[in-house]
């Protein structure tokens, strides 16, 4: 059964930029989250389906009408902070980590977005430039592979840094440089956070790949990274992976990204992290177990 639902949650398959007005904002009412989150509610785009888009504000940010904060985008928002939501009724907790190591003085306060994900997620996630192949192969046994026509990645990222990065701006006390955008996901939400830094390295500054699919299209994504990566002197990359259920098959393709990375420029423990934790699941329970340690390394002190 837990195959199954991993499975499932897996495949839930440049232009000046636009300013959008966003939904109105409505605060979200849960005693499981913590904090002051608010819901845009079918956020519009020229680019792809509308989505839930929701915002989380950091303690203080009321006190100090002066401040700005910087950006986390996140992917696969709806699993992020109410498990009334999330695949599975268990969510990240990212509320309640930011929240923590805010406290601790651990990381720099910021503002978490979170993009919720749609049926085309596989599509909307698998980067497009990497696909060579008119069939997209999941990397999941037993599951039909995409056509290349249905990977919309590059509208996703359109929508993204084009629609709603202005929109996130223009309503919310952003820091809207390179170094202040940073961008985080898990399985095929790493696979399009390394996409997007790769992208946009003018927008995004670090990525936080948790759990990375890399057997999607074969590890085509592995190939078209290693030409593109960004410069190591200005920016960041973080990855990790578990050792059981669909992780226990990534430990191979990530020690080839990680020497590419490592001979690309990127040092350990200065512009590179890239962490194993042994017996942790594909499942956003594992990710809340460990989410403290990609947040410290995007917004540590």
């Amino acid at each position: 059964m837990l195959r199954f639902v991993l499975v499932a949650m897996l495949l839930c398959a440049c232009a000046p930029l636009q300013k959008t007005d966003p939904p109105p904002a409505v605060a979200v009412s849960s005693p499981d989250v913590s904090g002051h989150l608010l819901r845009h509610a079918a956020f519009p785009s020229r680019h792809v389906a509308a989505r839930n888009v929701d915002v989380w504000l950091p303690p203080g940010y009321a006190r100090d009408p002066q401040r700005r904060y910087p950006v986390l985008y996140m992917h696969d928002g709806q699993n992020l902070f109410d498990p009334a939501t999330a695949y599975g009724g268990v969510e990240w907790g990212i509320d309640e980590t930011m929240t923590r190591l805010v406290a601790d003085g651990a990381i720099r306060p910021a503002i978490v977005v979170g993009i919720w994900n749609t049926p085309q997620r596989f599509g909307e996630y698998m980067p497009a430039k990497a696909v060579t192949t008119d069939a997209v192969a999941t990397g999941v046994d037993g599951f039909d592979p995409l056509l290349r026509a249905q990977v919309v990645s590059d509208a996703y990222l359109r929508f993204v840094v084009e629609e709603l990065k202005p929109a996130v701006d223009a309503a919310y006390r952003t820091r809207t440089g390179r170094d202040d955008t940073l961008v985080m996901g898990s399985s095929m939400g790493a696979l399009i956070s390394l996409y997007a830094v790769a992208e946009y390295p003018q927008v995004f500054g670090a990525a936080a790949a948790v759990s990375t699919h890399w057997p999607a299209a074969e590890g085509a994504m592995i190939d078209w990274l290693a030409a593109r990566l960004p410069d190591p002197a200005t920016h960041r990359l973080y990855f990790d992976h578990g050792t059981a259920t669909l992780d226990a098959g990534y430990a191979p393709y990530q020690r080839r990204m990680d020497a590419i990375v490592r001979a690309a420029g990127y040092v350990d423990g200065e512009s590179l992290t890239s962490l194993r934790f042994e017996g942790a699941e594909h499942a956003e329970g594992a990710w809340r177990a460990r989410a403290h340690r990609p947040l410290t390394f995007l917004l540590g002190r």
